[in-house]
């Protein structure tokens, strides 16, 4: 099984990326393979709602100049998803919404029944509303969605600072493992009746 990890950032190495390494990892520990695709951070265009990809029914957005469509051709293969975005003015990344809303819409048959989850990442307010954001297109596509122990975000604002954040890392291993679980449980492969969790974790960001 193969989970997809879509890094929304228009940084390759910045603390989207550190996130979704730590639940790649997790993933791998629980046996499930998976790859980071980047974004990039050339221009991506939104969706006009031509309807183009709907009339000539071909799996793609009818704009074929971005990586909207390299990324869609990637849900095939995969068995579940996670989006990761740091934070703008308390929304995600615009650039991965317009991936999100054109790949959904004209390649969405190779999401549906697939467990996803969301990613927030931000210097100190505005996750829970980005987070929010992220999720309704999953619930839109009949994706059932991974929990964690904690809403899936974590702190930082330099490259790399989101490794000091304990408890997001922690929540971040936390939902790989829940994810993990539910592809197995989908599978019909023997699953234990719940994931093993590890110790609470809890921090705040008073120094």
């Amino acid at each position: 099984m193969k989970v997809l990890l879509i890094n929304g950032s228009p940084h390759k190495g910045g603390n989207t990326f550190a996130a979704l390494s730590e639940v790649g990892r997790a993933l791998q520990a629980d046996g499930i393979e998976s790859e980071i695709v980047w974004i990039g951070n050339k221009p991506i265009r939104g969706c006009i709602a031509c309807g183009m990809c709907k009339t000539k029914n071909t799996g793609k957005c009818v704009f074929d100049d971005d990586v909207c469509n390299s990324i869609s051709a990637k849900f095939a293969e995969a068995d579940g998803f996670v989006f990761g975005s740091p934070v703008y003015y308390g929304q995600p990344n615009g650039a991965l919404l317009a991936i999100m809303q054109r790949a959904f819409f004209s390649n969405g048959a190779h999401l549906q029944n697939k467990p996803a989850a969301v990613v927030a990442i931000c210097r100190r307010g505005g996750a829970t509303a980005a987070f929010e954001a992220l999720q309704m297109p999953l619930q839109m596509m009949n994706m059932p969605v991974a929990t964690s122990q904690y809403w899936n975000i974590a702190y930082g604002r330099e490259p790399g600072q989101v490794e000091q954040d304990t408890e997001g890392m922690q929540t971040m291993r936390t939902l790989a493992h829940n994810l993990a679980w539910m592809l197995r449980g989908l599978r019909g492969e023997n699953a234990p009746a719940a994931p093993e969790r590890e110790a609470w974790q809890p921090m705040h960001f008073i120094r």
